[in-house]
């Protein structure tokens, strides 16, 4: 038995979702970046910089544009084109058909 109380399991780590605000595991989230003036999808986690985290869902992500989370979340003044980031959402959550 360990006396400092910690468990074997390891955490998972959480991130807030920008968009409902609600906390998931990280897994469970799109990591997004600003990427000069666009919000881009980040889902290796790999770009530079601050990032903002969001449910791979539409509304999740209509809830964040209509909130203005995005420059918030990154700190930066004025508003960020996000068509790049709605693309990526849409077809994760399967709503674009190809034609």
């Amino acid at each position: 038995m360990s006396v400092s109380g910690r468990t074997h399991v390891r955490a998972c780590p959480e991130r807030t979702c920008v968009g409902c605000r609600k906390r998931a595991a990280k897994h469970e989230l799109l990591r997004v970046a600003a990427v000069e003036d666009a919000c881009v999808p980040d889902p290796r986690g790999t770009l530079p910089g601050r990032g903002a985290h969001l449910h791979p869902d539409p509304s999740c992500l209509d809830l964040a544009v209509r909130r203005r989370a995005f420059p918030r979340a990154f700190r930066l003044q004025g508003a960020l084109d996000t068509a790049v980031l709605r693309t990526f959402v849409e077809e994760r959550a399967g709503l674009t058909s190809t034609p």
